[in-house]
């Protein structure tokens, strides 16, 4: 990393454990990663709100036993606005103060997302409800390549403008492979208004194949070199080494584009994202034991 480069701020997302397995996991991930000195984690939610509860309960052991600034994830899915704003007074409860704010994806088997009869028609309005409450600090989603039910990318900044002025404080976006796709997206949210700071996601590929199919699922584009690099590395038995310096290599485009926080997806596996952070200069904290 360049010199004049800041060593960055930074965050992790993780999700929640859904068998015995990857509870494992998910502790495993929160240890490795927590002596980092995140600026936050968040937890998400499941596909169509799937795992409400797990999410809750994710949330509240981070912050009571990890001493770590918990983001809650909070979706519009399957849920009245009282049953929504009933969750997000639990956190409150529980010492959580940041949020989340999404829309959600549609439930599982169901071909489009439909708001629920007595719920919030989108994420604009539950940041606006959040924010009312004067006990958060909302966070919402952003899209550097067009939501899957966007028309377009200047209807998904339209859109974030809309969510920054209901309340949001700051926008996290959507996984991209090119750190020109985050600068194109970040100026185009300049030239429409929007001040509050957008914190690129960085997802270190642990399995090529894997990174693919999510990037089918949520919009984002692969480069066709990109593909042929990592398909090379796959077959030399070089995938890991690969996936370290595409990921460092990205961040650092990004700080040198000014970037000042970078917000990691983690799935559950920290190894290749402790090792990125600590080629970006972030040394792990030492915890010192009580030998007395």
């Amino acid at each position: 990393m360049s010199s004049s480069v800041r060593t960055p701020r930074i965050s992790f997302e993780f999700f929640p454990p859904q068998t015995l397995d990857a509870s494992f996991r998910l502790w495993e991930t929160v240890q490795a990663l927590a002596p980092m000195d995140p600026a936050f984690v968040s937890v998400t939610y499941g596909a169509g709100g799937t795992t409400r509860k797990l999410t809750h309960e994710a949330v509240g052991t981070i912050h009571r036993n990890y001493g770590l600034n918990v983001a809650a994830h909070l979706t519009c899915v399957d849920a009245s606005k009282a049953e929504t704003l009933e969750i997000a007074e639990s956190y409150a409860a529980a010492g959580v103060t940041e949020i989340v704010a999404l829309r959600g994806d549609a439930p599982k088997g169901a071909s489009r997302w439909v708001p629920h009869p007595e719920g919030f028609a989108s994420s604009v309005g539950l940041v606006e409800a959040l924010a009312k409450t004067g006990k958060f600090k909302v966070r919402v989603g952003a899209y550097p390549e067009p939501h899957p039910d966007s028309a377009s990318t200047r209807a998904d900044v339209e859109f974030l403008k809309r969510k920054i002025d209901a309340g949001a404080s700051s926008a996290i976006t959507q996984f991209f492979f090119d750190a020109d796709t985050f600068f194109r997206f970040r100026d185009a949210c300049v030239k429409a208004g929007i001040s509050a700071p957008i914190i690129p996601g960085i997802l270190p590929i642990t399995s090529w194949e894997g990174a693919k199919k999510f990037a089918a699922r949520c919009g984002a584009q692969v480069p066709a070199k990109l593909d042929e690099a990592f398909t090379r590395a796959v077959r030399d038995g070089r995938e890991a080494l690969y996936a370290l310096a595409q990921c460092t290599q990205l961040c650092d485009r990004l700080l040198e584009g000014g970037v000042e926080d970078l917000h990691f997806y983690t799935i559950n596996r920290p190894d290749l994202t402790r090792e990125v952070v600590r080629a970006l200069g972030i040394q792990p904290r030492v915890v010192l034991e009580n030998v007395a």
